[in-house]
């Protein structure tokens, strides 16, 4: 017989394909009254399959009673209870390294469209206004700036690398300095923005990370100062945030991420020093393909009682 596994949120379809092929799959995801369905088949599920953004709650973990694993397309797994699942014996794993380079190029491309102004320049053409009012107001230079990212972790030391070559001073801020990198260690956030141009979230979600880029940390980065984020909107004070680019205390901010995707606060969409992008960094084919099979991957794995190849708990 096929492991029954519950889908909270389909793969890719070559891998969604392979799921299917090989298991019993139950989708939640598709049913009208989800306690119901849940409810009906909570005693088959051996496995479970999500992503970083819906994760699964101690809830719905303790209605599992035969869950033996939970499989989870994206590198964040905040909005998964992994505490739950290690106090019932099931085993997370995740999606990293696959999604490290699209990630960090769109951080860079945010941190280009900030201090560029590229969004402006496009309605600049669009609008008439080149020809109508001349030529477009300058923009800041790239090279010689000052970059802080907090958090160099994976993500971070690649957004590191790519900015490296562009000419721009770094440094980073993170729970402690890394021997093994050369950049800048500043344990201060508050200080680290008071000293960069520009901010970089590129930090963890989670509790221990919650509102780390407070009104203190972004008043810092001074009104010529930009933040950017592609980590998770839980790290960022986003009422202080949204304030500090009204007054112009923050110059601009290019983000990916917001705290109640996918309903970002409406605030956003009248300031016009702000990039906003739809939490989709890892959002290409590639990317999200690699990311579907490594899930079905750790399923496989888990199945043939072989070594998950990347597990959390």
């Amino acid at each position: 017989m096929k492991p029954d596994v519950l889908v909270l949120v389909p793969l890719r379809p070559d891998q969604q394909a392979q799921l299917e092929a090989t298991y019993t799959i139950h989708r939640l995801d598709q049913a009208d009254d989800k306690a119901a369905f849940l409810a009906a088949v909570s005693d088959k599920i051996l496995a479970v399959v999500t992503n970083g953004g819906r994760g699964i709650s101690r809830a719905e973990v303790e209605k599992l009673p035969n869950l033996k694993i939970v499989s989870s397309s994206g590198v964040g797994y905040d909005a998964i209870d992994v505490e739950a699942c290690s106090e019932h014996g099931i085993k997370v794993t995740n999606t990293p390294d696959v999604l490290t380079d699209d990630v960090a190029d769109m951080a860079v491309a945010l941190f280009l469209a900030v201090r560029r102004e590229m969004i402006k320049g496009d309605a600049y053409v669009r609008d008439g206004s080149w020809v109508n009012k001349g030529a477009m107001p300058l923009t800041r230079s790239i090279r010689g700036k000052k970059v802080g990212i907090a958090g160099l972790g994976r993500i971070g030391k690649a957004i590191a690398a790519r900015l490296e070559p562009m000419g721009v001073e770094l440094a980073y801020n993170g729970r402690h300095e890394q021997s093994d990198v050369a950049y800048h260690y500043m344990g201060d956030i508050v200080a680290m923005a008071a000293w960069a141009d520009v901010l970089i979230a590129a930090m963890p979600g989670g509790a221990s990370t919650e509102g780390v880029i407070s009104r203190d940390v972004l008043e810092a980065l001074g009104p010529e100062g930009s933040f950017i984020n592609i980590a998770r909107g839980s790290v960022v004070d986003e009422a202080a945030l949204i304030d500090c680019l009204k007054a112009g205390s923050l110059g601009s901010a290019g983000l990916d991420v917001f705290l109640n995707e996918p309903k970002s606060d409406p605030a956003f969409n009248s300031l016009p020093n702000v990039v906003l992008h739809p939490h989709n960094a890892s959002g290409t084919i590639e990317t999200r393909g690699a990311m579907s099979q490594l899930v079905v991957d750790n399923l496989a794995a888990h199945f043939a009682g072989k070594p998950l190849l990347t597990p959390i708990n």
